[in-house]
């Protein structure tokens, strides 16, 4: 078996392009089948809530599968297309379940559940295999160049699909969206397996010693095991819960931004959407180049991962609050440079969060990348899902009780601010491991803390 060799920008590029599909891929569910089942069918909304519920809880598996990638042969690639394959299955069968619904109600129910079960557990395969991958075979001083490569590329999948999907939607029948969302699935899968076409290589040695308990059938309490390792070092431990909180505070304002501007400055639809498009987002995609550039060829002169991470959760908390303010004296607050601030510092946390992602994978003699990418990429959904479910829940919650229009979208902004406050708390607490001495780490379980910390 060959050592594996580093991963140049040629290969960053060809798996954001991975990314892109993935991207391209999990839109549909989130966002058209959405829309076609209580705009079109005139179903329940709670019934997209609970299938999208039902795809987040199963991204409770990805420890399980970085474990499986551990064990393995070494080579992420079959995983990342097993689990691209088993994502399309999954699309195509919750695009069918929205086609039967039409006639057959809970038939179409039946299939769609089934669908958004494959939706999970396929994103779950393939973006643990593919982070997994890049935190193992890209150099050091790359990392925040290359998560801001893959992450952009997955907007780019996300802004592409939504245009193309959209302008041939019309005339719009369950029928043409069946076909559509199929014909993107293929099409996506298609370029995943093109994309990923002989990036690795031969196999390689597998990152950790073959386990005997897998081999006598007892690969769960292998797992197990292994769970706990990774949960007992301190550093690992810290950084999931910090990872857990600061995405609840992201995913807990992101969906509302647009619903608030109507109410708290009397934009039309219009106008919102477009200030979440250009303005919101255009910020996100600066704040990322921003950390992956500055990154990268900045050699340390424009501050660490751990410094953009922390300052963009203080500036995300500050831009929140500032958005709550403004809506009290709206005729003359500039809402689009505030919404705009607030993504540049939503982008470059995120893009700080997966660089350190990929760079605290790799500490420790226990080679439990793939338990560790999968532990913070759970705790990430499980996150996403809850912040977006709580943060819409507690502006009609706060709004009914005090039948204010935009005073629950306020109490939600106050709340989503503090949590980012916590967040830099806790980051302040990973960095105080990360920062010590090896011999001065104490609560951790796992070879990672018999070793030297890496300084970013």
């Amino acid at each position: 078996m060959s050592t594996p060799s580093t991963l140049g920008w040629l290969g960053i590029i060809r798996l954001g392009l991975v990314n892109s599909a993935l991207g391209a891929i999990v839109l549909q569910p989130l966002t058209t089948l959405n829309q076609a089942m209580i705009n079109d069918l005139g179903l329940m909304a709670m019934l997209p809530g609970l299938l999208g519920g039902f795809y987040y809880a199963i991204q409770l598996s990805r420890p399980r599968v970085g474990h499986a990638l551990d064990s393995s042969s070494g080579r992420r690639t079959p995983w990342i297309l097993a689990g691209m394959a088993v994502l399309a299955c999954g699309g195509i069968s919750a695009a069918a379940g929205v086609w039967l619904m039409g006639t057959l109600l809970w038939a179409g129910i039946g299939v769609a559940v089934v669908g958004y079960f494959f939706i999970g557990v396929g994103v779950a395969a393939t973006g643990t295999a593919l982070l997994t991958l890049l935190a193992t075979r890209v150099a050091s001083q790359h990392r925040p160049l290359a998560a801001m490569i893959v992450w952009l590329m997955m907007i780019l999948g996300f802004a592409v699909t939504g245009g193309l999907v959209g302008a041939v939607l019309d005339p719009f029948s369950l029928e043409r969206l069946f076909v559509v969302v199929s014909v993107v699935c293929v099409t996506a899968l298609t370029l995943a397996a093109l994309a990923l076409f002989r990036l690795e290589g031969p196999e390689i040695a597998p990152t950790q010693p073959a386990d005997p308990a897998a081999a006598t059938g007892e690969g769960q309490s292998s797992f197990v095991t292994a769970l706990r390792e990774v949960w007992a070092d301190t550093k690992a431990r810290r950084f999931t819960i910090f990872v857990f909180v600061s995405m609840l505070a992201y995913n807990a304002h992101e969906t509302i931004i647009e619903p608030f501007a109507r109410i708290a400055f009397d934009l039309t639809a219009g106008q919102a959407t477009q200030l979440g498009g250009m303005y919101l987002y255009s910020g996100v995609l600066l704040g990322m180049v921003l950390v992956g550039l500055l990154g990268t060829f900045g050699r340390g002169r424009f501050g660490t991962l751990w410094a953009w991470a922390i300052g963009g959760c203080i500036a995300s908390g500050g831009a929140l609050a500032a958005l709550g303010i403004g809506s009290v004296v709206s005729e003359v607050w500039p809402l689009r440079m505030s919404v705009f601030a607030l993504g540049v510092a939503n982008g470059a946390y995120a893009v700080a969060a997966i660089g350190l992602m990929m760079r605290l994978a790799n500490e420790g003699e226990d080679a439990r990348a793939g338990v560790r990418i999968g532990l913070w990429g759970a705790a990430q959904a499980v996150a996403s899902g809850l912040g977006i479910f709580l943060g819409t829940a507690g502006v009609d919650l706060f709004r009914f009780l005090f039948h204010m229009p935009s005073f629950g979208y306020n109490v939600v902004f106050t709340l989503a601010a503090v949590l980012f406050l916590v967040s830099v708390w806790l980051a302040a607490r990973v960095l105080t491991v990360d920062r010590a001495p090896a011999a001065a780490v104490s609560g951790g379980g796992s070879l990672s803390a018999q070793r030297s910390i890496n300084r970013e």
